[in-house]
């Protein structure tokens, strides 16, 4: 099996009476839904690029299995806000693997949602580079100093969030799809 050299961060909201359409329809505004996505743990390959959604969709096929770290969130609460993100942090060495982390909440913003899924992806990836952090300590300060050893040189989030409706179901996705 072929280890992932792109990835797709997209995200997309649906909203329908009943649940599984609106998470249809929230992959077909991701531009995610003709494909059959395998959820997988949360590792981003070596040397893998970050790419544009038309730019690494374009060589898939309808009905093609495709590995994703996905994070999804639904409401029929109206009013009530929901987020689902996924967070990537990359390291200086691009020999090395870092992490994807996915993440989903209520009541929520963009960048709450989307900060708190990049610290998640950030504090797995100092882990395994031996970087030392205090958990108490906030996340702009861990980033600050993970940055500052010069160990991980990138994070970034991908974010959708949405308000429930009364009598429909809203749901939320937010995906990195690894292409071979």
């Amino acid at each position: 099996m072929s280890v992932a050299s792109k990835l797709v961060l997209t995200k997309g909201v649906g909203q329908n009476k009943e649940k599984l359409v609106s998470f249809e329809l929230a992959l077909r505004n991701a531009k995610i839904a003709p494909f059959n996505i395998v959820k997988v743990s949360s590792i981003f390959p070596p040397k893998c690029e970050i790419v544009p959604v038309k730019q690494g969709l374009k060589g898939l096929t309808p009905g093609q299995i495709v590995h994703a770290v996905l994070a999804e969130a639904s409401t029929d609460e109206h009013h009530r806000l929901i987020a689902a993100s996924v967070g990537v942090a990359i390291p200086k060495d691009r020999d090395r693997f870092g992490y994807l982390s996915e993440y989903h909440s209520h009541g929520e913003d963009d960048k709450t949602a989307g900060d708190y899924a990049e610290d998640i992806a950030a504090q797995m990836l100092a882990t395994i580079l031996g970087l030392e952090f205090d958990v108490n300590e906030s996340y702009n300060k861990r980033l600050d100093l993970w940055k500052l050893s010069d160990e991980i040189v990138h994070t970034r989030n991908i974010t959708q969030t949405s308000v429930g409706k009364k009598g429909v179901w809203t749901t939320v996705v937010a995906a990195g799809i690894l292409v071979p």
